[in-house]
């Protein structure tokens, strides 16, 4: 099998095996386990990157970083053109934008109050900022998501898969009531077999 997956545990690299699953694509895992002290990726996956970071997938011995990346990289390799809408349509460039908002836009105020949280009151003077940035955030992905479960069309996109990430964290801080169709979406991708075969292959993350 050529395709491996360097998943590190209670990360967005659980997305990558959701998609794979999608697809149907046949992988390899191999396993990272954050440190129980700063619950950063261990020094193994140095090896396979000079970042050290996960999601990395290795493809006939080319190593692949940036779930966005690969992401595409994936659909467009072993997807068969499922999960990513028609090149041209409109649809297909608001699966562009949604694809890497959720890396690009969505995690930054995330990313930004799990490094702040560390500091105690020291992150104090920064704290209303990030909420704002947070709930406005949220709050356009609220006004977005159809009430079909999906952010564009009426199927699964590669899209709603990266943008799960984002909508569960939401979720996990208390936010579902009030953004019902973000928690609505969240569900949606719960159900779903492939995202359960995921979850059963990589391991729970995050409490789900």
């Amino acid at each position: 099998m050529s395709l491996i997956v360097h998943h590190l545990n209670n990360s967005r690299s659980q997305r990558i095996l959701w998609l794979l699953e999608e697809i149907g694509a046949p992988y390899e895992i191999k396993f990272y386990d954050r440190d129980q002290t700063t619950n950063l990726a261990p020094p193994d996956l140095l090896a396979v990157h000079p970042l050290g970071k996960s999601p990395l997938i290795q493809d006939d011995g080319r190593v692949i970083m940036e779930s966005g990346a690969i992401t595409e990289y994936l659909c467009e390799r072993h997807g068969g053109g499922h999960l990513v809408p028609e090149r041209g349509s409109d649809d297909h460039v608001s699966h562009l934008e949604w694809l890497h908002f959720a890396e690009g836009s969505a995690m930054t105020p995330i990313l930004l109050r799990i490094y702040t949280a560390r500091l105690g009151e020291a992150a104090a003077p920064l704290e209303p900022r990030i909420v704002q940035q947070l709930d406005a955030h949220f709050a356009f992905m609220e006004s977005r998501v159809g009430d079909n479960g999906h952010f564009i069309g009426d199927s699964l996109s590669a899209a709603d898969i990266m943008l799960s990430f984002p909508a569960e964290i939401a979720v996990m801080q208390g936010m579902a009531p009030r953004y019902p169709k973000l928690a609505a979406f969240v569900n949606a991708c719960h159900v779903r077999p492939a995202w359960q075969r995921a979850r059963e292959k990589g391991g729970a993350y995050y409490g789900y």
